[in-house]
């Protein structure tokens, strides 16, 4: 099957058969994650909790349930999240005097515990972090890792003496993300969101909108400002140099690792399966003996050898000696499961002392004495994620187009594209391209500034903002 004439398909296949979730748990738009899916999980949250670690981030862990009276403390947070909320209301069969939330996001249950924690501008900044699921009920149809009504990430916050240490954090946490996704060798766009689409409560939402070969963006990553926001709603203060009491300024951001998952199967995978950077993949290395009649013994002596060597080396390595299977049917499992090295061990390598190397991105083969095989290896990896990085953001490049006006703009979104527009910034303009196009505005650039060249494609008057457009999960 492929990947680009038939994605959801595929993409389900690759899910069931490379072990990622499990979509059949009895409650809609919950997964259950598998082994390899899992391990996969732990690998990008561990280099996401390393890098905002670094930071200077403190890990914790809140609990799963949010209080009524805290959730509507701040009102626009409250009125962007209320239709998706979890609630609790039982224990048992009595009904509880206070209604709990399970978690959406995390502000409202931090900042009763940040008006403690704060007292004085010595304490600040203030930066924590967890990795933990959270619980929304889309309304939307589900599908697994895109949007689901469980899923799992990583969120931050942070507290400031004031808006422009903030705003250094906001540019901090996009600094981060944008590591974490290079190590994984995704493309991206780093899009700041219009006025009507940015998180409940912030001054500005800025998001990480990368490509899908369904043609709709996944979301993998946001970063807010909130101002004073709240801080005001839940009167978290301190005392400034001068004994006056001043609001902190708050920011958040978000990592969603079941989205990045889905968009690593998606960029890097192809029809044999998944293809992971060797950083995140559980195995980096599977040795396949390939046992011919009189050499029997003679391979698997050798298996065991290499398998030793390549383990002392640092390299994450799984020897595939079952007797029941075939080499080929081997190879499509480890082709599938995306393992970045494929060993493959027959007489021909037992008297040479040698290894025949299979990369996994591109099939293509090579010989290594057994004596320089780990650096050979780890040659590879680099060489993979070069090719894997060079891919996906190739393919990124070739999903934006340009349109000048409704009509160019509605082939586009029908041939699923990213589309570059102008726009005037009114909300009417914006709702026009969404109902006339299956169209929405995701956002301007960010990182760098552009400049429109031409009115705005919907009323024709001035453009004041370059923005891209697109169909989204």
């Amino acid at each position: 099957m492929e990947k680009d004439e038939n994605f959801s398909e595929w993409f389900d296949r690759v899910l069931r058969e490379a072990e990622i979730v499990d979509d059949r748990y009895p409650v809609k738009g919950f997964v259950v994650y598998r082994g390899w899916g899992y391990e996969i999980a732990r690998r990008i949250a561990s280099i996401l909790e390393e890098l905002l670690e670094e930071d200077g981030h403190q890990p914790v862990l809140f609990p799963t349930v949010i209080p009524e009276d805290a959730f509507r403390r701040e009102a626009e947070h409250i009125a962007g999240f209320s239709g998706e909320v979890f609630w609790i209301t039982h224990a048992g069969e009595r009904r509880l005097e206070r209604r709990l939330i399970l978690r959406p996001t995390s502000e409202t249950a931090i900042y009763p515990l940040f008006k403690l924690w704060i007292r004085s501008h010595a304490d600040l900044p203030l930066k924590i972090h967890q990795t933990c699921t959270v619980y929304r009920y889309e309304t939307k149809a589900t599908r697994p890792l895109y949007r689901g009504r469980e899923f799992l990430w990583n969120e931050a916050h942070t507290a400031h003496v004031d808006f422009e240490d903030a705003e250094r954090q906001v540019k901090k946490g996009v600094e981060i993300y944008s590591k974490v996704f290079d190590k994984l060798c995704l493309s991206y766009l780093i899009l700041r969101r219009p006025e009507f689409d940015k998180f409940a409560g912030a001054v500005y939402s800025i998001a990480f909108d990368t490509w899908n070969p369904d043609g709709k963006v996944n979301q993998i990553g946001t970063v807010h400002h909130l101002g004073e926001n709240f801080a005001r709603a839940f009167d978290v203060t301190y005392e400034d140099p001068t004994g006056r009491q001043r609001y902190a300024s708050t920011t958040c951001y978000g990592l969603g690792i079941s989205r990045t998952i889905a968009a690593v199967i998606a960029h890097h995978g192809d029809d044999h399966g998944l293809v992971l950077p060797p950083v995140i993949a559980p195995k980096q290395v599977v040795i396949v003996p390939i046992p011919m009649k009189g050499y029997e013994e003679a391979v698997a002596e050798y298996a065991v050898e290499v398998e030793g060597v390549l383990s002392e080396g640092g390299l994450r390595v799984i020897l595939d000696d079952d007797p029941k299977r075939r080499p080929g049917e081997k190879f499509y499992k480890w082709e599938m499961f995306g393992i970045p090295v494929r060993v493959e061990i027959g007489p021909k390598e037992v008297e040479g002392r040698t290894l025949t190397l299979v990369r996994r991105d591109t099939l293509e083969r090579c010989e290594t004495p057994l004596d320089g095989a780990v650096e050979a290896i780890r040659v590879l990896f680099k060489e993979i994620e070069e090719n894997l990085r060079e891919r996906s953001w190739s393919r990124l490049r070739s999903e934006i187009g340009e349109a000048s006006n409704l009509e160019e703009l509605r082939r586009l979104m029908e041939e699923r594209r990213i589309v570059r527009v102008n726009w005037c910034g009114s909300d009417e303009c914006a709702e026009r391209m969404k109902e006339e196009v299956a169209g929405e505005i995701r956002g301007m650039r960010w990182d760098e500034e552009e400049t429109p060249t031409g009115p705005c494609i919907a009323c024709g008057g001035e453009a004041l903002y370059v923005v891209y457009v697109s169909r989204a999960y």
